[in-house]
């Protein structure tokens, strides 16, 4: 029987595991504590599911044709995982950017018949999914004219649901927080192309459903342009891919930006290490305090005249509950139901982001809703 091997039982993690346990297929569940492994799945009880210190040799050997592998793991450790699948004939599952080096893997995995699915968590994941059902509405909608203009925004963010005057709480450690915030951007503001080594420079206030958010561009968004087909000839006014922070967030956040802008070199990965380490013992979640997840992706069309002649946004706003928290429902979910799909062969070959066909996307949108999450479709001119 195909088997499911999770790598990383982080709190990320648990929700998903959770309900990939009530499914047909075993899982495993690998941790390098494996304690931790064995609290992520102690309610479940005698369900197919079982844990399993993390170990590359021995994850190696339990890796058989047609199993599906989520990595949970750093970033920097996916790729290792990947290429262990395509040895083995197994399928690839994790919720990161695709790398250079994984795309690298296309070819290999097509000619294999594996599928290695990545960016189908939350952002990057259901963003993506929004951002399908919407282009693909207008596409169809009675407004469309390739000599409209667009404005394209996808802004999510994740914060207690009850802030302190720091404005931000960690669920697992700020070094990859303390890193993004130097990750090169670039994006399209008023018709022009915009790029930055430091993003949270360029914060502004951006209006969420009668609520200010500070918001601040991530990464690079202009290759989403052709990813969600977006045609070279259609007029783009604005489109970013970025970050929410409650209000108040740069202010309290200054002194770190200063020591993240002069991070370089051994001894700034040092410093980085050292403060990563300060802000998870200050500013960790408590024990079932409840988070909040934000998350707003919206398209907007004017015609050549500047009159509004379409728009809708997809709203999610979800808190933590007992069923775990909203980031890690958010994270988490969204890959099990990639792992069903593959194993239902359901999904094409090779190294892809999340599906973005019509029916996957109007499905899990649908599915997340049942399952409780706040998803709501605003529609305007």
């Amino acid at each position: 029987m195909k088997h499911i091997h999770w790598l990383g039982a982080g709190l990320s993690s648990v929700p998903g595991i959770r309900r990939l346990a009530k499914s047909e297929f075993p899982v495993t569940v690998w941790n390098r504590t494996l304690a931790k492994a064995q609290a992520a799945i102690a309610e479940l009880g005698s369900s197919g599911c079982d844990a399993v210190a993390f170990d590359w040799t021995r994850l190696a050997s339990a890796i058989g044709p047609g199993d599906v592998v989520v990595s949970m793991l750093p970033a920097s450790m996916h790729l290792r995982a990947a290429e262990l699948c395509l040895k083995n004939g197994a399928h690839f599952v994790t919720s990161s950017y695709i790398s250079e080096e994984m795309a690298a893997l296309h070819e290999q995995t097509s000619a294999g018949g594996l599928c290695f699915v990545n960016e189908c968590g939350l952002d990057p994941g259901l963003d993506h999914l929004f951002a399908h059902a919407l282009l693909d509405s207008y596409r169809h909608s009675d407004a469309f004219d390739l000599e409209n203009i667009i404005a394209f925004h996808s802004y999510c963010g994740g914060f207690p649901l009850e802030p302190d005057e720091f404005t931000y709480k960690f669920s697992w450690s700020p070094l990859g927080v303390l890193k993004a915030l130097n990750t090169p951007a670039r994006w399209i503001a008023r018709g022009e192309e915009h790029s930055t080594g430091t993003p949270y420079r360029e914060t502004e206030a951006y209006l969420v459903n009668g609520e200010y958010f500070e918001a601040f561009p991530n990464r690079d968004s202009l290759p989403f342009i052709g990813q969600y087909g977006i045609d070279g000839d259609w007029v783009i006014d604005d489109f970013v891919r970025g970050t929410l922070r409650l209000s108040g967030w740069a202010e309290a956040w200054q002194g770190i930006f200063d020591t993240v802008e002069n991070a370089t070199g051994t001894a700034g990965e040092r410093r980085l290490a050292v403060l990563s380490e300060e802000l998870w013992r200050q500013h960790q979640y408590a024990e079932g305090e409840p988070d909040r997840v934000v998350l707003s992706v919206e398209l907007g069309v004017k015609d050549k005249t500047g009159k509004q002649v379409w728009g809708r946004q997809y709203l999610l706003d979800s808190t933590g509950d007992e069923r775990g928290s909203a980031m890690a429902r958010l994270v988490s979910v969204p890959v099990s139901l990639v792992v069903e799909a593959i194993l239902n062969g359901e999904l094409e070959t090779g190294v892809t982001p999340v599906p973005s066909d019509r029916e996957h996307v109007d499905k899990w949108i649908e599915l997340l809703r049942e399952s409780g999450e706040n998803i709501v479709l605003k529609e305007w001119g």
